[in-house]
C-alpha cells in the first residue's frame, strides 16, 4: 500500500510521517506525482516520493532481484555501507524481495532497479535536493514497466479510488497547517534533544490536509481528506 493510499485510509505510522518531515506551514502542489498508461503492458511513472512504494510493490509481486543504492538513518544488519550527508549509503546487487521487506522499516530511501520476467523498475540513483518549485518535479523519477497481467495490482494499490482506464495520472496538493511539536512528557528522551533543532524537527507530526487531483481518460477527479502525521 502507497503512502497517499494510507493516509486516505486513516493509516498512521513512520513511513507516512516521513514523507512529511522536510515540510513546514504552508501549501506544496505537484507533489507525490503518479501516472499509468496501459498498452499491451501497463506502463507507470512517479515522482521520487514513490520510490519506496514502487520498490515494495515489485518485491510484493514475487521473487525479484534488487540492486542500486539504499539510503537509511542507521545500520542496517547484514549490509556494508558509508556515511553520507547525514545518512548512511549502501550499494547492494542481487538483493532478494524477502530482504527489501525485512529491512525496509529501516530504509529512508530505497533506489533500486529491477529486472525480471515481466517486471522492469528504474529509479534514479541520486535523491532530489529539497526546495524543488512545483514546476521541477520529476514526474520520471520512478518508472515501471509490467507485464498487463499486474494492472489490477496496480490499479488497486496506486489508483484504488478511481475509474478504470487506459491513462491515469494523480497528482497531490500539501497543505500544513500546523506543526505539532514532541512533547517532553511524552517522550522522556526529548527533554534531551531539545538542542537539536533538526531532530526536534524530524519528531515533529504536520497537520493539514491533501488534495488529490486525478485524470482519467481525461476527466478529472478531485478528493482530499484531512490528515496528521
Amino acid at each position: 500500500m502507497n503512502f497517499i493510499k494510507d493516509i486516505f485510509s486513516g493509516k498512521k505510522d513512520d513511513a507516512v510521517h516521513r514523507q512529511f518531515i522536510r515540510f513546514g506551514k504552508g501549501e506544496y502542489k505537484k507533489r507525490a506525482l503518479v501516472s499509468l498508461w496501459k498498452t499491451k503492458n501497463v506502463k507507470i511513472k512517479g515522482s521520487f516520493e514513490f520510490a519506496n512504494d514502487f520498490v515494495l510493490f515489485v518485491a510484493g509481486l514475487g521473487n525479484v532481484s534488487f540492486s542500486g543504492n539504499i539510503w537509511s538513518k542507521e545500520q542496517i544488519p547484514g549490509l556494508q555501507g558509508v556515511k553520507k550527508e547525514g545518512k548512511i549509503v549502501y550499494n547492494v546487487s542481487n538483493l532478494t524481495s524477502s530482504k527489501i521487506k525485512e529491512i525496509a522499516p529501516l530504509v529512508y530511501y530505497f533506489l533500486l532497479n529491477a529486472d525480471s520476467a515481466g517486471i522492469k523498475l528504474t529509479i534514479k540513483g541520486k535523491l532530489p535536493k529539497p526546495g524543488k518549485s512545483e514546476n521541477k518535479i520529476d514526474d520520471k523519477f520512478c518508472q515501471l514497466e509490467l507485464d498487463e497481467k499486474y494492472y489490477n495490482a496496480v490499479k488497486g494499490d496506486f489508483f484504488w479510488d478511481l475509474p478504470e482506464g487506459k491513462k491515469i495520472s494523480a497528482e497531490h496538493v500539501f497543505v500544513i497547517k500546523e506543526i505539532i511539536m514532541p512533547k517532553g512528557e511524552a517522550r522522556p528522551s526529548v527533554a534531551a534533544l531539545e538542542k537539536d533543532y533538526a531532530k526536534i524537527r524530524e519528531m515533529a507530526k504536520r497537520k493539514g490536509k491533501i488534495v488529490r487531483i486525478a485524470n482519467v481518460d481525461g476527466k478529472e477527479v478531485r478528493k482530499e481528506t484531512e490528515f496528521e502525521a
